[in-house]
Protein backbone atom coordinates (compact mmCIF):
# COMPACT_ATOMS: atom_id res chain seq x y z
CA UNK A 1 0.00 0.00 0.00
CA UNK A 2 0.98 3.07 -1.02
CA UNK A 3 0.51 5.96 1.40
CA UNK A 4 0.48 9.82 0.39
CA UNK A 5 1.42 12.58 3.04
CA UNK A 6 -0.89 15.77 2.38
CA UNK A 7 0.37 19.39 4.03
CA UNK A 8 -2.06 21.44 5.13
CA UNK A 9 -2.16 25.03 6.00
CA UNK A 10 -4.21 26.24 8.63
CA UNK A 11 -4.30 30.03 9.23
CA UNK A 12 -3.26 31.27 12.93
CA UNK A 13 -6.02 33.96 14.21
CA UNK A 14 -4.26 34.57 17.47
CA UNK A 15 -7.55 33.31 19.31
CA UNK A 16 -7.87 30.59 21.97
CA UNK A 17 -11.71 29.81 21.56
CA UNK A 18 -11.71 28.05 18.23
CA UNK A 19 -14.76 24.99 17.04
CA UNK A 20 -13.83 24.66 13.02
CA UNK A 21 -15.13 22.34 11.19
CA UNK A 22 -14.01 21.60 7.42
CA UNK A 23 -13.31 18.53 4.89
CA UNK A 24 -10.74 17.63 2.48
CA UNK A 25 -12.13 16.66 -0.55
CA UNK A 26 -9.68 13.73 -2.42
CA UNK A 27 -9.44 13.58 -6.03
CA UNK A 28 -8.78 11.26 -9.02
CA UNK A 29 -4.89 10.41 -8.99
CA UNK A 30 -3.08 11.24 -11.86
CA UNK A 31 -0.46 9.17 -13.41
CA UNK A 32 3.55 10.46 -13.39
CA UNK A 33 6.16 9.91 -15.48
CA UNK A 34 9.67 9.33 -14.27
CA UNK A 35 10.16 13.06 -13.99
CA UNK A 36 6.96 13.05 -11.58
CA UNK A 37 5.34 14.88 -14.29
CA UNK A 38 1.06 13.73 -15.07
CA UNK A 39 1.44 11.56 -18.39
CA UNK A 40 -1.31 13.40 -20.59
CA UNK A 41 -4.67 11.13 -21.40
CA UNK A 42 -3.68 10.82 -25.40
CA UNK A 43 -0.44 9.01 -24.07
CA UNK A 44 -2.03 6.48 -21.86
CA UNK A 45 -5.22 5.32 -24.67
CA UNK A 46 -2.18 4.93 -27.06
CA UNK A 47 -0.13 2.77 -25.37
CA UNK A 48 -3.16 0.57 -23.77
CA UNK A 49 -4.46 0.21 -27.53
CA UNK A 50 -1.34 -1.40 -28.29
CA UNK A 51 -1.57 -4.15 -26.12
CA UNK A 52 -3.54 -7.17 -26.12
CA UNK A 53 -6.95 -7.83 -24.84
CA UNK A 54 -6.01 -9.35 -21.50
CA UNK A 55 -2.77 -7.09 -21.16
CA UNK A 56 -4.95 -4.21 -21.40
CA UNK A 57 -7.06 -5.77 -18.79
CA UNK A 58 -4.48 -5.97 -16.64
CA UNK A 59 -2.73 -2.73 -17.24
CA UNK A 60 -6.61 -0.97 -16.62
CA UNK A 61 -6.84 -2.51 -13.22
CA UNK A 62 -3.07 -1.68 -12.02
CA UNK A 63 -3.63 1.99 -12.83
CA UNK A 64 -4.37 4.04 -9.70
CA UNK A 65 -7.56 4.78 -8.18
CA UNK A 66 -9.36 6.53 -5.78
CA UNK A 67 -10.15 4.25 -2.91
CA UNK A 68 -13.74 4.20 -1.13
CA UNK A 69 -13.53 7.18 1.02
CA UNK A 70 -12.57 10.38 -0.42
CA UNK A 71 -13.65 13.16 1.58
CA UNK A 72 -11.78 13.68 5.15
CA UNK A 73 -13.86 15.43 8.14
CA UNK A 74 -11.30 17.82 10.11
CA UNK A 75 -12.13 19.12 13.35
CA UNK A 76 -9.74 22.04 15.32
CA UNK A 77 -10.97 22.55 19.10
CA UNK A 78 -9.60 24.50 21.71
CA UNK A 79 -7.55 22.72 24.26
CA UNK A 80 -9.09 24.12 27.78
CA UNK A 81 -6.06 22.43 29.62
CA UNK A 82 -3.03 24.26 27.22
CA UNK A 83 -4.59 27.45 27.13
CA UNK A 84 -4.50 27.18 31.22
CA UNK A 85 -0.93 26.43 30.88
CA UNK A 86 -0.36 29.18 28.69
CA UNK A 87 -2.12 31.40 30.50
CA UNK A 88 0.13 30.49 33.66
CA UNK A 89 3.13 30.86 32.14
CA UNK A 90 2.26 35.02 30.73
CA UNK A 91 1.11 35.41 33.89
CA UNK A 92 4.31 34.37 35.80
CA UNK A 93 6.94 36.09 32.89
CA UNK A 94 5.18 39.53 32.48
CA UNK A 95 1.73 40.89 32.98
CA UNK A 96 2.78 43.53 29.81
CA UNK A 97 1.83 40.89 27.75
CA UNK A 98 -1.97 40.40 28.24
CA UNK A 99 -4.14 37.71 26.65
CA UNK A 100 -7.74 39.82 25.76
CA UNK A 101 -10.31 38.24 25.22
CA UNK A 102 -12.24 36.75 22.33
CA UNK A 103 -15.67 36.85 22.81
CA UNK A 104 -18.65 37.82 25.44
CA UNK A 105 -19.09 34.03 26.66
CA UNK A 106 -15.63 33.92 27.91
CA UNK A 107 -15.99 37.41 29.53
CA UNK A 108 -19.13 36.38 31.36
CA UNK A 109 -17.57 33.11 32.13
CA UNK A 110 -14.23 35.32 34.25
CA UNK A 111 -17.16 38.07 35.51
CA UNK A 112 -19.22 34.71 37.03
CA UNK A 113 -16.05 32.47 38.61
CA UNK A 114 -14.07 33.41 41.86
CA UNK A 115 -10.19 33.74 41.05
CA UNK A 116 -7.28 33.62 42.58
CA UNK A 117 -4.23 35.93 42.40
CA UNK A 118 -2.45 33.07 42.54
CA UNK A 119 -3.10 30.79 39.61
CA UNK A 120 -1.38 27.68 40.68
CA UNK A 121 -3.59 28.02 43.93
CA UNK A 122 -7.91 27.68 44.43
CA UNK A 123 -9.63 30.81 45.57
CA UNK A 124 -9.42 31.29 49.00
CA UNK A 125 -12.09 32.42 51.61
CA UNK A 126 -11.40 36.11 51.07
CA UNK A 127 -11.09 36.08 47.27
CA UNK A 128 -14.61 34.35 47.50
CA UNK A 129 -16.00 37.55 49.26
CA UNK A 130 -14.74 39.88 47.46
CA UNK A 131 -16.00 37.95 43.93
CA UNK A 132 -19.36 38.33 45.98
CA UNK A 133 -19.20 41.84 46.67
CA UNK A 134 -17.69 42.85 43.15
CA UNK A 135 -19.87 40.39 40.92
CA UNK A 136 -22.42 43.21 39.73
CA UNK A 137 -19.67 45.25 38.48
CA UNK A 138 -17.52 42.64 37.13
CA UNK A 139 -21.22 41.51 34.97
CA UNK A 140 -21.50 45.07 34.10
CA UNK A 141 -18.17 45.17 32.83
CA UNK A 142 -18.85 41.89 31.25
CA UNK A 143 -20.74 43.95 28.51
CA UNK A 144 -17.41 45.79 27.14
CA UNK A 145 -16.70 44.41 23.81
CA UNK A 146 -14.02 42.07 23.50
CA UNK A 147 -10.65 42.83 22.53
CA UNK A 148 -10.66 40.98 19.41
CA UNK A 149 -13.09 43.34 18.03
CA UNK A 150 -11.47 46.09 16.16
CA UNK A 151 -7.96 45.21 17.25
CA UNK A 152 -8.98 46.43 20.95
CA UNK A 153 -10.00 50.08 20.11
CA UNK A 154 -14.01 49.60 20.57
CA UNK A 155 -12.89 47.68 24.05
CA UNK A 156 -10.54 51.01 24.40
CA UNK A 157 -13.05 53.60 24.05
CA UNK A 158 -16.03 51.59 25.96
CA UNK A 159 -13.93 51.30 28.76
CA UNK A 160 -13.12 54.11 29.03
CA UNK A 161 -16.66 55.90 28.81
CA UNK A 162 -17.75 53.52 31.50
CA UNK A 163 -15.10 53.93 33.53
CA UNK A 164 -15.97 57.64 33.50
CA UNK A 165 -19.63 57.04 34.30
CA UNK A 166 -18.35 55.22 36.84
CA UNK A 167 -16.67 57.69 38.77
CA UNK A 168 -19.18 60.34 37.68
CA UNK A 169 -21.80 58.13 40.14
CA UNK A 170 -18.98 57.40 43.10
CA UNK A 171 -18.42 61.20 42.69
CA UNK A 172 -21.78 62.29 43.13
CA UNK A 173 -22.48 59.70 45.67
CA UNK A 174 -19.65 60.75 47.68
CA UNK A 175 -21.02 64.16 47.78
CA UNK A 176 -24.62 63.68 48.76
CA UNK A 177 -23.27 61.75 51.70
CA UNK A 178 -20.75 64.27 52.66
CA UNK A 179 -23.88 67.33 52.00
CA UNK A 180 -26.60 64.83 54.92
CA UNK A 181 -23.58 64.17 57.15
CA UNK A 182 -23.13 67.63 57.06
CA UNK A 183 -19.69 67.32 56.06
CA UNK A 184 -17.45 70.33 53.85
CA UNK A 185 -17.02 69.68 50.25
CA UNK A 186 -13.11 70.11 49.95
CA UNK A 187 -13.10 67.11 52.96
CA UNK A 188 -15.38 65.10 51.24
CA UNK A 189 -13.45 65.54 48.36
CA UNK A 190 -10.15 64.58 49.63
CA UNK A 191 -11.65 61.63 51.61
CA UNK A 192 -14.81 59.70 49.70
CA UNK A 193 -14.49 61.16 46.75
CA UNK A 194 -10.27 60.38 45.97
CA UNK A 195 -11.08 57.26 47.65
CA UNK A 196 -13.73 55.88 45.37
CA UNK A 197 -12.28 56.97 42.34
CA UNK A 198 -8.79 55.73 43.28
CA UNK A 199 -9.79 51.96 43.88
CA UNK A 200 -9.84 50.68 40.22
CA UNK A 201 -5.79 52.30 39.95
CA UNK A 202 -5.06 50.38 43.75
CA UNK A 203 -6.45 47.17 42.46
CA UNK A 204 -4.31 47.75 38.66
CA UNK A 205 -1.37 48.61 40.83
CA UNK A 206 -1.63 45.52 43.01
CA UNK A 207 -2.21 43.03 39.73
CA UNK A 208 0.50 44.42 37.76
CA UNK A 209 3.13 44.56 41.21
CA UNK A 210 2.20 40.72 41.62
CA UNK A 211 2.63 39.83 38.07
CA UNK A 212 4.96 42.21 36.60
CA UNK A 213 8.93 41.19 36.54
CA UNK A 214 9.77 44.84 37.08
CA UNK A 215 7.91 47.75 38.93
CA UNK A 216 7.36 50.04 36.53
CA UNK A 217 3.46 48.98 35.21
CA UNK A 218 2.96 49.42 39.20
CA UNK A 219 4.28 52.91 40.02
CA UNK A 220 3.76 54.37 36.34
CA UNK A 221 -0.32 53.38 36.79
CA UNK A 222 -0.04 55.27 39.71
CA UNK A 223 2.03 58.29 39.00
CA UNK A 224 -0.10 58.11 35.08
CA UNK A 225 -3.21 58.02 37.08
CA UNK A 226 -2.55 61.50 38.81
CA UNK A 227 -0.84 63.28 35.83
CA UNK A 228 -4.08 62.17 34.08
CA UNK A 229 -6.20 63.94 36.78
CA UNK A 230 -4.02 66.89 37.52
CA UNK A 231 -3.84 67.91 33.49
CA UNK A 232 -6.93 66.90 31.61
CA UNK A 233 -9.52 66.30 35.03
CA UNK A 234 -8.53 69.55 35.84
CA UNK A 235 -6.67 71.14 32.97
CA UNK A 236 -9.45 70.73 29.95
CA UNK A 237 -12.03 71.83 32.78
CA UNK A 238 -10.59 74.84 33.66
CA UNK A 239 -9.87 75.74 30.06
CA UNK A 240 -13.62 74.86 29.01
CA UNK A 241 -14.85 77.48 31.73
CA UNK A 242 -12.11 80.06 31.30
CA UNK A 243 -13.41 79.98 27.41
CA UNK A 244 -16.77 80.53 28.35
CA UNK A 245 -16.69 83.12 30.52
CA UNK A 246 -14.44 84.73 28.02
CA UNK A 247 -17.56 84.54 25.48
CA UNK A 248 -19.46 86.17 27.79
CA UNK A 249 -17.28 89.05 28.13
CA UNK A 250 -16.87 87.45 32.36
CA UNK A 251 -13.79 87.60 34.29
CA UNK A 252 -13.16 83.60 35.23
CA UNK A 253 -12.27 83.57 39.10
CA UNK A 254 -11.88 80.78 41.36
CA UNK A 255 -11.29 80.86 44.87
CA UNK A 256 -8.40 78.54 45.83
CA UNK A 257 -9.83 77.98 49.09
CA UNK A 258 -7.69 74.97 50.89
CA UNK A 259 -6.36 73.55 47.69
CA UNK A 260 -3.03 75.54 48.48
CA UNK A 261 -2.14 73.66 51.25
CA UNK A 262 -3.46 70.38 50.42
CA UNK A 263 -1.22 70.63 47.09
CA UNK A 264 1.62 71.55 49.58
CA UNK A 265 0.94 68.52 51.78
CA UNK A 266 0.67 66.20 48.67
CA UNK A 267 3.95 67.21 47.14
CA UNK A 268 5.93 67.37 50.27
CA UNK A 269 4.63 63.56 50.98
CA UNK A 270 5.11 62.94 47.38
CA UNK A 271 9.01 63.78 47.94
CA UNK A 272 9.11 61.86 51.01
CA UNK A 273 7.64 58.65 48.84
CA UNK A 274 10.30 59.17 45.93
CA UNK A 275 13.27 59.33 48.49
CA UNK A 276 12.22 55.81 50.26
CA UNK A 277 11.67 54.62 46.59
CA UNK A 278 15.21 55.39 45.51
CA UNK A 279 16.68 54.15 49.04
CA UNK A 280 15.10 50.85 48.20
CA UNK A 281 16.99 50.02 45.00
CA UNK A 282 20.05 49.48 47.39
CA UNK A 283 21.32 45.76 46.69
CA UNK A 284 20.36 45.15 50.72
CA UNK A 285 16.37 45.26 50.13
CA UNK A 286 16.69 44.81 46.11
CA UNK A 287 14.39 46.92 44.54
CA UNK A 288 11.07 49.53 44.59
CA UNK A 289 8.76 46.79 45.16
CA UNK A 290 8.92 43.34 47.26
CA UNK A 291 12.09 43.04 49.65
CA UNK A 292 12.65 41.20 52.99
CA UNK A 293 9.97 40.80 55.11
CA UNK A 294 10.53 43.56 57.80
CA UNK A 295 11.27 46.05 54.87
CA UNK A 296 7.78 45.87 53.54
CA UNK A 297 5.79 46.02 56.48
CA UNK A 298 7.96 49.28 57.57
CA UNK A 299 7.52 50.86 54.08
CA UNK A 300 3.83 49.86 53.63
CA UNK A 301 2.98 51.39 57.38
CA UNK A 302 4.85 54.44 56.19
CA UNK A 303 3.06 55.38 53.21
CA UNK A 304 -0.21 54.69 54.97
CA UNK A 305 0.53 57.08 57.18
CA UNK A 306 1.55 59.48 55.12
CA UNK A 307 -2.20 59.08 53.69
CA UNK A 308 -3.63 59.34 57.19
CA UNK A 309 -1.37 62.71 57.63
CA UNK A 310 -2.50 64.09 54.95
CA UNK A 311 -6.32 63.21 55.40
CA UNK A 312 -5.92 64.88 59.33
CA UNK A 313 -4.03 67.91 58.49
CA UNK A 314 -5.82 69.08 55.56
CA UNK A 315 -9.07 68.25 57.08
CA UNK A 316 -7.72 70.03 60.45
CA UNK A 317 -7.14 72.74 58.32
CA UNK A 318 -10.32 73.05 56.62
CA UNK A 319 -12.12 73.57 59.69
CA UNK A 320 -9.81 76.02 60.51
CA UNK A 321 -8.15 73.77 63.40
CA UNK A 322 -5.05 74.67 62.48
CA UNK A 323 -3.99 77.26 60.30
CA UNK A 324 -3.54 76.83 56.21
CA UNK A 325 -1.41 79.32 54.12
Amino acid sequence: MYRKVIPLHIVEEDSYEKDVLFYVNIGDPELLDDRNKPVPSNRKVNKLTTLAEDECVVAMMGLPRAGEITRAQLRIKESKEFKNTVDKLVQRANASIIIGTSSWKEQFTEALTASSDNPDEPPSCLDYVMHILTIFWKIIFAFVPPTDIGGGYVCFVVSIVCIGLVTAVIGDVASHFGCTLGIKDSVTAIIFVALGTSIPDTFASKVAAIQDKHADASVGNVTGSNAVNVFLGIGVAWTLAAVVHWTRNEKFHVDPGNLAFSVTMFCSEAALVVIVLMLRRRKSVGGELGGPRGVKIITSIFFFSLWLTYLTLSSLEAYGVIKGF
